[in-house]
Parts: C-alpha cells; sequence; structure tokens
C-alpha cells in the first residue's frame, strides 16, 4: 500500500498532527484491530458498541502502528507513537482513506452486491466463480458496513482483477455512504424483502435505499438485478445496462426449473443450461442466477462456471449443517426476516425428507417495528403449511415474540409439540438439547442476537457427559 504516507493520510482526512510522524515513508495499510498485523500500519481508533479503540493506543503502538488516528485527545499517561492524528470522526477518517485507496484500483472491477437476504451467499458465489480464472478477492465474513466496506476497500491490491463488496443497511442513507466510497463497476441487487422494516418502516423505502446503489456505479455501469421485486423496475434507468435474473417472464436469466439434488440443488437456466449447485434451496439456485450474470456480463468460459458453483457450500450459519454425534443440525441462524425464513423451511423440507424425525428451532425476527406481532404470527402460519407437506415432530421457539409466532399453532397441535423458550441461556439450550432424539434434523433459524447456535454446543456437551 505504497500510496499511503503518514502526509497523505492526514491530507485525505483532514486531520491535525498532535505528534508528528518521527519518519516518513510508505504505511504498510490500516487497521482498526490490535489482535491483527498492524507493523507499520495505520491504526484507526474506532468506538464501538462494547469497546473503543482509545483505550487500545499503546497496545497498537507496542505492535508496530506507527500512526494513531483519534477523534479524541489521548488520555494522560498514553505513549506517543511516531505519529498520533486527531481528526473530526474515525469512522468518517476510515472511509475517507478507502475512497481514496478505491480511486488507485484502476484495474480492479469491483462488485457491490446488496438486497435485503442472499448478500452473502452471492459474493461467496462470486468470488467462487471468478477465482477460477482471475485474480481477485471478497470481502470476508460480513463486512457490509460503515466500518466493514471500508476495511475490505483497503485490504485489496491494485494487481486484483477483481474486488466482490456486500452492503447493507438498517435505516436509510446507509447505501448512499458506502456506495460513494465504493463506486462499483458492478452493482447487484439480491432481492427485497421485510428486514430492518423498524429502520425503513416499509418496503417501498427498503426497495428506494437498495437500489441508491445503482445510482453511483461507474465504468462500465452494469446492474444485475432480480427480476421478481416490480418494485426495483422504476430505478434500473440509473444503471447503464441491465441483467435480470429470476422467475419472471422477461428476466434474462430465467430460474426455469430447479430440483433438489443431495444437499444442493440442480437448476436450469431459460430451458437450455443446467448448473449444479452445492448449496440447498430455490432461494439459493436464484443466488446463483446473479453470479452466473455476473460471469457472463465479464466474459467468464462458461466451462468454468458449473464446476465452481458445484464446489460451493453454505457459508458458516447458512444452512451450514454439523453433524453431532447422531443429531443432524441445519444452523441458518446468522439472521432472520420474514422471507429468509419461509426460505429456509422449505430448504429444510429438502434437507430433512429421509429424517426419522424433524425438529424446527425458531428465534424472534428482530427489528420489523411495529409489522412484528403480524409478522411472527405469518410464520406460525408458514410452520403449520410446512407441517402438512412434511410432519414437524417438535417445534421450539425461542425469545420475546414467540408468544405471536404460537398462536395459529396453538389452536391446532397438541401442546406437547411445541415449547416455548423466552431466553436461551446455558439451561436453555440445554432443555432443548436433551430433548432431541438419535436421528433427528434440526433446523436453527433467528436472528443474530438469540445465539440459537449455543443448542449445537449444548447436544455436544451433553454427549460428552453422557460418554
Amino acid at each position: 500500500m505504497s500510496f499511503f504516507t503518514p502526509e497523505i493520510v492526514a491530507a485525505v482526512t483532514g486531520g491535525r498532527w498532535l505528534t508528528r510522524p518521527a519518519r516518513g515513508g510508505p504505511l504498510r495499510g490500516v487497521g482498526i484491530d490490535t489482535r491483527g498485523d498492524l507493523d507499520g500500519r495505520a491504526f484507526v481508533a474506532i468506538r464501538g458498541e462494547r469497546f473503543d479503540g482509545h483505550d487500545f493506543l499503546d497496545r497498537a503502538r507496542d505492535a508496530g502502528a506507527r500512526v494513531l488516528l483519534v477523534h479524541k485527545e489521548p488520555i494522560a499517561g498514553t505513549r506517543r507513537a511516531d505519529g498520533i492524528l486527531l481528526v473530526d470522526d474515525t469512522r468518517t477518517a476510515l472511509g475517507r482513506l478507502a475512497a481514496a485507496w478505491r480511486r488507485t484500483l484502476t484495474g480492479t472491477t469491483v462488485i457491490a452486491v446488496t438486497g435485503s437476504c442472499g448478500k452473502t451467499t452471492v459474493k461467496q458465489l462470486l468470488d467462487a466463480v471468478l477465482s477460477t480464472a482471475r485474480r481477485g478477492c471478497a470481502a470476508p465474513r460480513s463486512y457490509n458496513n460503515e466500518i466493514g466496506v471500508p476495511l475490505a476497500i483497503l485490504a485489496a491490491d491494485p494487481s486484483h482483477e477483481y474486488l466482490v463488496l456486500e452492503i447493507g443497511a438498517s435505516r436509510p442513507g446507509e447505501i448512499e455512504t458506502l456506495a460513494r466510497i465504493a463506486r462499483a463497476d458492478i452493482g447487484v441487487i439480491t432481492m427485497i424483502g421485510r428486514a430492518h422494516l423498524a429502520g425503513f418502516g416499509s418496503i417501498e423505502t427498503v426497495t428506494r435505499e437498495k437500489a441508491t446503489l445503482l445510482r453511483h456505479l461507474q465504468g462500465t455501469r452494469h446492474a444485475v438485478v432480480n427480476a421478481d421485486v416490480p418494485g426495483l423496475r422504476r430505478y434500473l434507468a440509473e444503471a447503464g445496462t441491465v441483467t435480470l435474473f429470476g422467475e419472471a417472464p422477461d428476466a434474462d436469466l430465467r430460474l426455469t426449473a430447479w430440483v433438489p439434488r443431495g444437499c444442493g440443488v440442480r437448476f436450469e437456466v431459460n430451458h437450455r443450461t443446467s448448473y449444479d449447485l452445492g448449496l440447498p434451496g430455490r432461494h439459493n439456485a436464484l443466488n446463483a442466477l446473479a453470479a452466473v450474470a455476473v460471469a457472463r456480463h465479464l466474459d467468464l468460459d462458461q466451462s468454468l462456471i458449473g464446476p465452481a458453483l458445484a464446489e460451493c457450500r453454505p457459508v458458516a450459519m447458512r444452512l451450514s449443517r454439523h453433524v453431532v454425534g447422531e443429531v443432524t443440525f441445519y444452523n441458518d441462524a446468522y439472521n432472520a426476516n420474514p422471507d429468509s425464513v419461509a426460505a429456509s423451511l422449505d430448504s429444510f423440507a429438502e434437507l430433512a425428507a429421509d429424517a426419522p424425525r424433524r425438529v424446527v428451532v425458531l428465534g424472534d425476527m428482530l427489528e420489523l417495528g411495529r409489522c412484528a406481532a403480524e409478522q411472527h404470527r405469518e410464520v406460525g402460519q408458514r410452520l403449520l403449511d410446512l407441517d402438512r407437506r412434511l410432519s414437524v415432530d417438535h417445534v421450539v421457539l425461542v425469545g420475546a415474540l414467540s408468544s405471536h409466532t404460537a398462536e395459529p399453532i396453538l389452536d391446532r397441535w397438541p401442546r406437547h409439540r411445541l415449547t416455548l423458550i423466552r431466553h436461551l441461556d446455558r439451561a436453555g439450550a440445554g432443555t432443548v438439547a436433551a430433548s432431541l432424539h438419535p436421528g433427528d434434523a434440526v433446523l436453527l433459524k433467528g436472528s443474530r442476537a438469540l445465539g440459537l447456535e449455543s443448542v449445537i454446543d449444548a447436544v455436544s456437551e451433553l454427549q460428552h457427559s453422557n460418554a
């Protein structure tokens, strides 16, 4: 990262030196975590919900950071680094550094993925497909916010031919900020659903927010957009060229057939081309269509796309399979909204069709605002629909909103088939673990804050204690 010197960092961020660097020369990069590699880098002190980077300035210096970016004066006793730069806001400074670095990536095709569901999966699929022929990288984990997106850009190398970013939002205006920094060449919108309604208020507002990405495309300004979301059509003129994917009759890449295949799915495009995908469910076939659309736009050899999709496996906590003893878990508990829960239940019906018993553990869907009760009742109805197709032996509902999910079920099921748990603490996870039988297939789906994956740990502990 020879572009960044202390002087350029100060100029880009508009900072003021509290202690000037003892030496010039290029920095090795930018970091925010003292547990990572900070040698020769600039450390940006970010204040988060649980930690404040300003409390770790000495540790950053000891780790080799040459410049410390702060937005408040270091506390008395803090040892001076080579340089301490005071900025108005370190989060804003991080974004400015990323925007400056993005301008140096002149040979890199930047692909930005947004949507209510499927962002991380599409990002993974794109990286898997594009890496078969080109050098590049994708944002790690779910680096999709005002901190993660800049860090993903700053980690890219000018020699990379592609960079896949994930852009999320929980309130209006966030995508605008991140899209300006990313300046993507290709924008992908996976789908629009009822996520973060507490911040957005309506599907229309969500749609408008996601479509903001298209306004800030650069270069080829190509959009890959879900054809099954009518509200997106009015925003397509903001892109240069457009590829529509989905099941709509006018989709350029249309999903014309799909069938479960082991732990994945085989799907057909435009009645002509078939692909095997190592991820389950119709929703993932649609996600794969988005990746195929981008790959074709970039003229990737068709012979490389199919094998790459077949080798893909679920991202952690997104219908990832875990076998503990004789219990098989499908962990889809990274996050939840009504649309992703519906997709998860449908996929579970395919994956667990041959299981002796099927158990569904659902946690609350958070950040739904005033619609929360109604949408939890909707999920309860979906459980009844699933049970009519494929018997569900037991349902565990976790969280304060679970009573709404239970309402349509209690009128129709005997009470012993349903368990409600207000808080999934260690004892609650142990209760769920003790109720499982050998051979059970178990779906875990809920918002991240509920920590449903603790049920897997509880089963493992129970089996070790009984060994």
